[in-house]
Parts: structure tokens; sequence; C-alpha cells
């Protein structure tokens, strides 16, 4: 809905049939037009040179090309005059550039796993030829809707409360697109580095358009729960988007890391997209601070074994082990990197007192793996990362044990280690400088697929773990 509230948004949904993407463009609002069949000209799109009548964007607040696999125009360069207004709201015909406000919407059905679809190629694969491999195109896309994850209309969707009728909630629509909202991120909200221009001017129309449809009154103070949901979901439909060009133009869209954060204080939070990662894998955005992958050498009759470890930390004190019953070897890690913490904690986390702080800890297994075994390195770098509030880098494990006295334990099977890291989609790991030598002996396609980072205590391991 946000193209009815916000001028020239620019958005795409592909999705299944039957979940109402047509209809919203077509019943609910008579300020929205629907190109049925994706077929349209030049002159009824912008403007006609010959009786100078302004088109479907001049006269609707939102035109929707229905069944986005057969958009045409009658003229070659009708495509590149869409991309030009949807970039600036203005196109030329002529001498005269004429200014207009409608949003271009671009709805079809998928007809493919998400999944498949993104093995083979990337999610703009319904598109017509002459936009799928654009990506300039898909640049002036602020937004990117999973049409995969709505649900299909039934009668269990329909609700039993009292509703507004379409005109007069169409007419508020129109109302509200007179006034901006995008204010509202200035001083309370920083993106990431990782944002072009284009990117954050997307987000800002998506958090504008959100913040209208959820709190009309502009008078009305806007918590920062509202603001950071609509954050949050405008930078995963955004990101949807970059990851497709990054599928087409590597190089030119390599970081895709978008992130956040509210307040001048605040937290620098990751946003990711669903469909990228699967549950068991390393993906390569960076975990909340307190949250480490960390990979286990096993030991007796286990295997090497990928886990979670996940920190939080609060007032009080001590170390809260949430997994119960707690698996020996596990247990004795946390115990011996809280006794490292707190033993070694001005060389690691500065002026902070781990006394001061109670921490919960619970582990994750996602292999056949269960017990924790030799993973005191991981652990102690979670405590840090949730003391510091700092995220480590995005797809890296960490490797290695840990004893009382600080020293670092040698890991017995390291391109067992490794090899498993690799299957699990890390870009790094973090292993001893006592595997160095048998780690030579790697093949070369694993050595190639992922870098490894030696380190020489928990403070080495500490400052190249986190991210920068």
């Amino acid at each position: 809905m946000v193209p009815f509230v916000e001028r020239n948004y620019n958005v795409v949904e592909l999705g299944p049939r039957g979940t109402g993407k047509s209809h919203l463009f077509q019943q609910v609002s008579p300020y929205a037009h629907l190109v049925s069949g994706g077929k349209s000209s030049v002159a009824r799109m912008f403007v006609n040179n010959t009786s100078g009548q302004r088109g479907l964007v001049c006269q609707y607040d939102v035109v929707c090309f229905d069944e986005v696999s057969g958009i045409s125009f009658d003229s070659n360069d009708g495509v590149n005059i869409m991309k030009g207004y949807m970039e600036s709201g203005e196109f030329s015909r002529g001498k005269e550039s004429i200014r207009a406000e409608g949003g271009i919407v671009l709805v079809g059905n998928f007809d493919v796993d998400v999944q498949h679809q993104q093995r083979v190629g990337h999610l703009f694969g319904p598109l017509p030829p002459e936009m799928r491999g654009d990506t300039a195109f898909m640049d002036r896309i602020h937004a990117y809707i999973p049409g995969w994850d709505i649900p299909k209309i039934s009668k269990a969707e329909l609700t039993n409360h009292f509703g507004l009728v379409s005109d007069f909630l169409s007419e508020c629509w129109n109302q509200v697109r007179r006034q901006s909202r995008q204010s509202i991120l200035t001083g309370r909200v920083h993106l990431g580095g990782a944002l072009s221009g284009r990117d954050t001017t997307a987000i800002q129309k998506t958090v504008s358009g959100l913040i209208k449809l959820m709190s009309p009154n502009p008078e009305t103070p806007v918590s920062n729960e509202l603001l950071e949901w609509a954050v949050r979901l405008a930078l995963e439909c955004r990101r949807r988007v970059k990851e497709q060009q990054k599928r087409i133009v590597p190089a030119e869209f390599r970081n895709t890391q978008f992130s956040y954060s509210i307040g001048d204080e605040g937290v620098e939070k990751f946003v990711a997209t669903p469909e990228l990662y699967s549950e068991d894998s390393v993906g390569s955005d960076p975990l909340p601070p307190g949250q480490v992958w960390v990979m286990s050498p096993g030991g007796g009759d286990e295997g090497c074994g990928l886990y979670r470890v996940d920190v939080t930390e609060g007032p009080g004190s001590g170390v809260k082990i949430l997994n119960q019953p707690t698996p020996a070897p596990f247990k004795e890690s946390v115990r011996c990197a809280e006794q490292n913490l707190f033993v070694r904690a001005q060389s690691l986390v500065g002026d902070r007192d781990p006394r001061q702080h109670e921490f919960c800890i619970q582990l994750r297994a996602f292999d056949a793996a269960k017990s924790g075994n030799s993973v005191g390195i991981g652990i102690l770098l979670a405590l840090c990362s949730s003391l510091l509030q700092k995220s480590l880098k995005g797809g890296t494990i960490v490797a290695g044990g840990l004893n009382l006295g600080g020293s670092i334990e040698s890991i017995y099977n390291p391109i067992s280690v490794v090899e498993v890291a690799v299957e699990k989609g890390a870009a790094n790991i973090l292993m001893p400088i006592s595997s160095r030598r048998q780690l030579n002996d790697l093949p070369d396609d694993l050595a190639a697929k992922i870098t490894i980072h030696y380190y020489l205590d928990a403070k080495d391991a500490l400052l190249k773990a986190l991210a920068a």
C-alpha cells in the first residue's frame, strides 16, 4: 500500500497466484490504474506528442503493470523513458520536460521455487528480457516485496471487525501523499556504510510510506519500536533488490550488508533477506552482538560440528547456561571462558567490569555433534562481543579450545575442521597458530574457498574477529 501514500514510489511484487496482487490496484482505489497484460505505449504512459494529452503517470497516483513478464512498449525507447522517469519523476518528450507523481508497480506470478530460482538465476527472472538483466533499471526499484510469503486469499483471512469504505480509504491515501515523513529518520536512525545514495533514498521513501500508513497524523509521536520496524522492513525489501544486482554484477554490488542503528549510542544491527540463507549454514552477514559461530573438533566417537553460541548480558553477576542438561564438555568450555574473561578483562574489554554483569549462554547445535567440546575461544569471544556490544565479522567461524590458565588448546584434526567450515558456507575461520603446519596440507580447492586467520592468544583472536 506504500505506493498509494508515497509519491513516485516504485515497487516489484512477484509471487504465486491468488494473493490479491492485481486486485489491490484494480478495485480498491480510483487513483490507481492497472495495465492488463503489461502492454502499453509511450503516448499512453507518458504524453501524446500529437495532442499533448498527459499519460497515465500524470493522471494516476499509481500505475500497475499486471503480468510483468509481458511488459512491452510500442517503441524501443519506452523502457529507457520509464527508467529515467522512475529515477527523477520527470520525462522529456520533444522540447518540454514534464513532471509527474505516479508510482510504478510491477506485479507478476512466480512459477518456480524461490530457492531453485536463486540457484539458476536471480529473482528478477520473470521480468521481460530488456529489464531482467539491466541493473540500472533495478536500481530505480525502491522495494521488492516477497509475494511468496503472502498467504493466498481465503475465508480464513477475512476479518469480522469494522472496515473503511474503499472510496473513503483511497481519499485518505491521496491526502497523505501531499506530506513527507522522511525527516523522521534524521537524528534517530543511522544507516550503515554499505548503502549507496539510491539505497538511502529508497529506505527513506519506504519508511515514510509505512509511517504514514501506521501513524497518519504527523503530530503524533512515532515510537522507536514502530520506527525500527519500518526501517528493518525497508532495508530488507531494498536489500532484496541489491542481492539480485549482486548476482548479475558481483564486482559492482559486492557489499550488500545493510545495517542501521537507533540513536547516537545505538548498536549496529544488520538486516538480511530470509530467502538467502538456510538455517544450518553460515551467512555472510554479521550476527548480532553476543552471537558467534563456533566449530568443535569433536572427540571420541563424535565428529566435527557447527554450533552457534548465543550470549545475552544484563545487570547482575555470574554466568548461567540455558542448555539443560548441560553437556559436560560444553560446561567445561564455559568455565574456562568465564575465568579468562574475569582475569584478562582489562586487555579484552577495557574498563568494562564483567563481574557487574550476568551472562546467559545458550549452545545451538547444527550437526550430529552435540557435546560442544573444545569451544572455549568461541565462548570467550561471544562474552566479549556481548559486553562490548560489537558484532564479529560476517561469515566467520571460530575454532579452538581454552584452558583455565589462558593457553590455547591444539586442534588434532584442523583439516577436517576447515572442510566442515567450507561445507557450511563460511568465508573466514579463526584457527590457533599451532594448526598452521598441518593446514599446509589443505587441498587447493578448499584453500581457495576460505580465508584462514591464525591467532596467538585470546586477545589476538578477538581483534581479528571483531567487525570493523
